[in-house]
């Protein structure tokens, strides 16, 4: 009996000390930021915060009311209506997930210059010469910037919206109808507010995106508050005035993790009783090929243009003659590296805090502490995250050389700082998912193992393990392709000498040069099309019960 004692505070201690450690980059921050002087705080508060919050404000509401009504609209269409492409675009509509932003920003701004090819192609229509002669918009501004991370961040408010809109009773919109409510009115007045507390989450979610994003940010050209922290960190050498503009960031990010609780808050779940889901109507005409069309605008747009493009760059580079370089082969091998061993750390620490709240499930408030915590990262933007990492990973850097008798910078050196700082920030991850997997197993088989003399850790080896398979490759899968595609701790936290694709990607498009980012960025995305393809199956497996 002591000894299953001694196991289970050990998997208890090891959940605590992962919870701390995601806790503790928020402190060091907070310390680091307080400990500074007024001095800072003056010069920020005169100089860059005004028009950084500013700017971060006017993207947030822009790219918040584009997700909105682009993710609440398809998903209503194609959960109410049936129109050609219905089928493919349901799943469709969430392939700009694969594409991150600066990837996107990094496309359009090709496509769109003055003397790019969709410009040329309308002053060649409008029988005009010269880009003087007939000009688009620049793409740099914010409406620009909101025009690209609202085509690719709606799937956010998608996802929630269709989950909900498929789960909602058929007869409540009979009813309204019955009422007198148009198909409109019933829209608004039914089925909006039930899917309130859904499109809260998916608002939140994409919010947090944004205000994590550095790359598309930085390319058009808007000094948001993470593009503030960067410069100020790297550019100015200031690290106390980058940690400071954090903090700012900070509270932003608790509103939108208020907003996005607030919405979950507000669930409720009917009677266990199936209800008859919502029939598609069957469009015709015109109104079936509007449909079509406005459904598959967002794709266009937030994928297949961008996609294309990588594609057509990159062939164009091959067939050339040029190559793949070697620093584009070193990256993509840093890049594998770096993930992989994300992925490992990120998925264990993941499986010691779900099993450790399984094991202290009657314990209540202990366990959930614990799993709330573990969470957080993914809520902290990358550039907050290597800010308040960076001091405590530099006082162990030099205790642990001095140890050593080799100073300089060990674990910063070796990479073990950003694969620490990736797992806290994907670690919401294979929590999530290997909680929602364990709670599937019936606590039963957990008790006849106990029963038969097995530990808690034998349990979960001999008995967990082999059910936990499809979660705990779904959450590797997600953790691998999003440290692939993290940019903003990485620009902060790698090794001298490191370049990944992302990083690779941003500096190509720093300096202009689109030819071998364009390899880059189409091997990134081909990558994040597989937890796309998770997602879409998912979908379809939704969808399936849901029409039972």
């Amino acid at each position: 009996m002591t000894h299953l004692r001694s196991v289970g505070a050990a998997w208890r201690i090891a959940s605590v000390a992962i919870a701390l450690g995601v806790l503790a980059p928020v402190l060091s921050l907070a310390w680091l930021a307080v400990g500074s002087g007024l001095a800072h705080w003056s010069h920020l508060a005169r100089h860059v915060l005004p028009q950084a919050t500013l700017n971060t404000a006017l993207l947030l509401a822009g790219v918040g009311a584009l997700v909105l009504v682009i993710g609440t609209g398809c998903a209503w269409l194609v959960t109410t209506c049936d129109f050609p492409g219905r089928k493919v675009l349901h799943w469709a509509l969430l392939l700009p997930l694969a594409m991150p932003t600066y990837i996107v920003a990094f496309a359009y701004l090709d496509l769109l210059h003055p003397i790019g090819p969709v410009q040329g192609a309308i002053r060649w229509l409008l029988g005009f010469d010269s880009p003087r002669q007939f000009r688009l918009p620049d793409l740099r501004s914010m409406p620009g910037a909101i025009f690209v991370l609202g085509f690719v961040l709606y799937p956010y408010v998608y996802m929630t919206a269709r989950a909900m809109f498929m789960t909602q009773p058929a007869h409540l919109m009979e009813a309204a109808r019955t009422l007198g409510a148009t198909r409109t009115g019933a829209f608004f007045r039914v089925a909006l507010p039930l899917a309130r507390p859904a499109l809260a989450v998916g608002l939140s979610l994409a919010l947090l995106e944004t205000l994590n994003d550095i790359g598309a940010s930085e390319f058009l050209g808007i000094q948001t508050l993470t593009v503030a922290v960067y410069t100020t960190w790297i550019t100015r050498s200031d690290l106390a005035g980058a940690a400071q503009i954090a903090c700012a960031m900070l509270f932003v990010v608790v509103a939108l993790v208020l907003l996005e609780r607030n919405g979950r808050r507000h669930q409720r779940f009917g009677s266990a009783q199936r209800m008859r889901a919502i029939q598609p109507r069957r469009l015709h005409g015109v109104a079936a090929w509007l449909a079509t069309v406005a459904a598959s605008l967002p794709v266009m747009l937030g994928f297949v243009a961008p996609a294309l493009y990588l594609v057509w760059e990159t062939t164009k580079r091959l067939r050339l003659g040029a190559g793949v370089s070697s620093g584009l082969v070193a990256s993509l091998g840093n890049t594998i590296g770096l993930a992989a061993g994300v992925t490992v750390v990120t998925v264990a620490a993941g499986l010691v805090v779900a099993w450790a709240v399984r094991t202290q499930g009657s314990m209540g408030n202990g366990a959930r502490w614990q799993a709330r915590a573990a969470v957080l990262g993914y809520a902290l933007p990358g550039t907050v995250l290597a800010i308040g990492l960076l001091t405590p990973a530099l006082a162990f850097d030099g205790a642990l050389g001095s140890l050593i008798g080799h100073p300089g910078l060990p674990l910063m050196g070796a990479g073990i700082v950003l694969v620490v700082a990736c797992a806290i920030r994907f670690l919401a991850m294979p929590v999530g998912g290997l909680e929602a997997g364990l709670a599937r197993i019936p606590p039963a088989l957990e008790q006849a193992s106990r029963l038969l003399g097995e530990t808690a850790s034998g349990t979960l080896r001999r008995v967990h393990l082999p059910l936990l398979r499809p979660a705990i490759a779904a959450a590797a899968l997600l953790v691998f392709v999003d440290a692939m595609k993290e940019l903003p701790a990485t620009l902060l936290l790698r090794p001298a000498n490191f370049d990944t694709l992302a990083t690779l990607l941003y500096a190509e498009a720093a300096r202009g040069t689109y030819e071998e980012g364009a390899i880059a960025a189409l091997a990134i995305v081909v990558v994040g099309l597989l937890p796309v393809t998770l997602l879409a199956r998912n979908g379809l497996t939704v969808q399936a019960e849901a029409a039972r």
